[in-house]
């Protein structure tokens, strides 16, 4: 029997919205027969701007015990699934300093031949969504991966409305993803499985 594909679901959250959304895609690739990992990205901003806001301040003591992310687990993974609130229509400063740290694993074609997708929030609606997942495929582009998208390969999808990754209006960390957001979130998880298997096996012959 072959070994279970393995996924990496590796993000950013500051209130835990998006951390919720990554709850969702490990509960999906889980469900697709993977082996899982959740990591947290680390956090950059300083510790009074984090006691400012009492919702960030929690989110941070709610989630104190995720591992955070380490090269070695995109080295481990054979489908990588980041998350990242948006930040004027890009992602998070703090997962892109986590991407900027994978230069050795790129120079060694470490990254290449993997399975890659994605999933956001914003604040408001049309807020950026599409284009902080556009800008984070361009990192997979220059790594060599292969990336998935939910599409419209599911009725739910002419819904949800995104053709590029899971997203999420959040009206400024009030409103938790709803089950569009999180079946989106499980529909491009469980592709980008079902993709990466078959690319893994394939690959192995």
């Amino acid at each position: 029997m072959a070994d279970p594909i393995k996924v990496a679901v590796i993000y950013y959250s500051a209130t835990g919205i998006t951390y919720q959304m990554a709850q969702a895609a490990c509960e999906a690739a889980g469900e697709a027969g993977a082996e899982v990992r959740l990591r947290k990205v680390r956090e950059l901003a300083p510790d009074e701007a984090i006691r400012s806001n009492s919702g960030w301040q929690a989110h941070r003591l709610e989630t104190q015990d995720v591992m955070e992310a380490e090269p070695d687990d995109l080295s481990w993974a054979d489908v990588v699934v980041f998350g990242s609130p948006t930040r004027y229509g890009m992602i998070a400063a703090q997962l892109k300093q986590f991407i900027d740290t994978t230069g050795p694993l790129w120079a060694n074609g470490a990254l290449a031949n993997k399975v890659y997708a994605g999933f956001t929030s914003t604040a408001t609606e049309h807020g950026g969504q599409e284009s902080t997942l556009l800008s984070l495929f361009t990192v997979f582009y220059h790594w060599g991966g292969i990336v998935v998208t939910p599409g419209y390969t599911d009725p739910s999808q002419f819904v949800a409305g995104n053709p590029y990754g899971a997203s999420h209006t959040s009206n400024n960390g009030e409103i938790p993803p709803d089950h569009k957001a999180l079946a989106a979130t499980a529909l491009t998880v469980k592709r980008a499985v079902q993709i990466g298997r078959a690319l893994t096996q394939g690959m192995a012959r």
